[in-house]
């Protein structure tokens, strides 16, 4: 068990630190930050369906509760990141802003109510790795991979988000890791119940099973569909392959 607490709270803290990878982009230029973006987006996509389709589910069907029953865990995490998503006017389409005149604005609110949001995903990330390393070392670090992935492009946006709310970089940094610091909670609320409640973990993998999948339809998808060039889009084909192609690979390597 000590063990599986180091690999979770280990992987955790990776995850958070991917909060500070927004202040690297402001070294590209704007066009070469859009093409980034967009490039991690198709990659997270990809990895968060093959983490769904090739791992999660998988996994998922293996446990002893009823396959209509674990369905409706998916339905409910799809259904549950909605609401959460509209609730807090939550969105994964960040397109990266030039940020350089963004001290200029003063749209507080927004910044607060995004950093909120931020804060709850990453809680419920950080719920999604802690069952995951219960299940299975390889589930964790397979789960752990998506979650970076996915975070990547999410964090260079919310960073652009931050600046353009009128948060100074330094503030906006601050504001970033401690929204990312929640995923800290969340495994740690895992690993706690997890043990002693054993049904938990087939629920809150078919839980994470729907939010992904909603993530990637519904927010990631629909983003890279305002691209319409067919260069760009070959790229975002071949990024999206190679996010399932990562969770295969994990997946043969177990």
């Amino acid at each position: 068990m000590l063990s599986i607490w180091i690999y979770s709270l280990t992987s955790v803290v990776v995850v958070s630190l991917i909060s500070l990878v927004g202040v690297i982009t402001l070294a590209f230029q704007k066009t070469h930050r859009e093409r980034l973006l967009l490039f991690l987006v198709a990659l997270s996509a990809g990895a968060l369906f093959g983490e769904v389709l090739i791992h999660l589910l998988p996994e998922l069907f293996a446990t002893t509760l009823k396959p209509q029953a674990l369905s409706l865990t998916v339905l409910l995490g799809i259904v549950s990141f909605f609401i959460l998503e509209k609730f807090l006017h939550w969105s994964h389409r960040h397109p990266v802003e030039d940020c350089e005149h963004a001290g200029h604005q003063a749209e507080k609110p927004l910044g607060l109510i995004n950093s909120v949001g931020d804060g709850l995903h990453n809680l419920i990330d950080g719920l999604i790795i802690g069952v995951s390393y219960l299940t299975s070392f390889p589930l964790g670090v397979a789960t752990t991979v998506a979650v970076i992935l996915h975070e990547i492009p999410q964090e260079i946006g919310d960073f652009a988000i931050l600046l353009q709310a009128g948060f100074s970089r330094r503030r906006a940094i601050m504001f970033n890791l401690l929204s990312a610091s929640t995923a800290l909670a969340g495994v740690i609320i895992a690993l706690l119940i997890g043990p002693r409640i054993e049904l938990w973990q087939p629920l809150l993998l078919g839980f994470a099973s729907g939010g992904f999948l909603y993530i990637a339809g519904s927010d990631l998808v629909p983003e890279l569909h305002r691209e319409t060039e067919l260069k760009k889009t070959g790229w975002q084909l071949v990024a999206m392959i190679s996010g399932i192609a990562i969770m295969l690979g994990l997946k043969l390597f177990e």
